[in-house]
């Protein structure tokens, strides 16, 4: 009665209210925050799992690459043909007919033009390795093929029924004179397509080994110069001497360069006495490498 009389009954019910209100906010409070934690667990769990299949997924990847081979473009065919041989392909290409403006003929000296880019595709990248070359192909990929010619023409591109093929860039015709030049060594021949009409050769005494005596290697090297010197002025007088309108040169790769009027240089490595070196410096230039595009 006395705490009706001081009103304290009506306080005393509204701090009743206020605490349950206060527990019962307190209880929804802890409810969140373990609903809280266990969305923090879960989420954790889920980075866990995805972390685990990101690393099985790049062992996966790993292993697939190394199962699977790196794809190499090379030729489909190489070889050096010569004589008969030869003239057996250059027959087989010249017999190849198409349609108009449906094969493409070019000499690619090193930047490979756009047309056989375009034609070739990847395999262009082969031609960049048999340059310079002869490069023969048809719009339909039948047709495929470099050669890599001893007398090379000025650079072209063109489309046309066939093949163009010229038979002198790739074997002897006509009147020529081919001449081998070795430090002591030198041979010529003057020529009608494959036969040899005419012939000069000589040796020039060079010394070739310094002896472990007498004068030393210096002056050795010296007298070695100028006795390749003397021998590549007889090689010219000889030249002069030769009556044909076109010369090549083969032979040693430091002294070929010394003949301005040859038409073409090239290096071989035919040895021996003079008139049998010039044989097979004769095969060693005539012969054409093949390649299968």
């Amino acid at each position: 009665m006395l705490d009706d009389l001081l009103g304290r009954t009506e306080l005393k019910e509204r701090i009743e209210e206020l605490e349950a209100e206060r527990d019962h906010l307190e209880a929804q409070l802890e409810g969140e925050g373990e609903r809280r934690r266990e969305a923090v667990r879960e989420r954790q769990n889920a980075e866990e799992r995805i972390n685990r299949l990101e690393d099985r997924i790049a062992d996966l990847e790993g292993k697939v690459g190394k199962s699977e081979p790196e794809v190499k473009i090379g030729f489909r065919h190489e070889e050096t043909v010569r004589g008969d041989r030869l003239d057996r392909a250059l027959s087989r290409l010249e017999s190849f007919d198409s349609g108009p403006e449906s094969v493409l003929s070019a000499f690619v000296e090193e930047q490979i033009p756009e047309a056989v880019a375009d034609l070739l595709g990847s395999h262009s990248a082969l031609v960049s390795r048999a340059a310079p070359c002869l490069v023969y192909a048809d719009d339909t990929g039948l047709l495929a093929t470099a050669l890599r010619p001893p007398i090379a023409p000025d650079p072209f591109v063109e489309w046309d029924d066939t093949p163009r093929v010229e038979r002198s860039w790739l074997q002897p015709s006509g009147r020529f004179a081919l001449a081998l030049v070795r430090s002591d060594t030198f041979a010529v021949g003057v020529y009608e397509g494959h036969e040899r009409v005419d012939y000069e050769g000589f040796t020039s005494d060079v010394k070739s080994d310094h002896s472990k005596g007498g004068f030393s290697q210096a002056r050795f090297e010296r007298l070695r110069d100028e006795q390749i010197a003397e021998h590549v002025e007889k090689c010219e007088d000889a030249l002069s001497e030769v009556d044909t309108d076109r010369l090549y040169v083969v032979g040693d790769r430091r002294l070929i360069g010394e003949f301005d009027d040859a038409e073409v240089t090239a290096a071989v490595d035919a040895t021996g006495k003079p008139e049998a070196a010039l044989k097979d410096a004769f095969d060693d230039f005539w012969s054409v490498r093949l390649y299968g595009l």
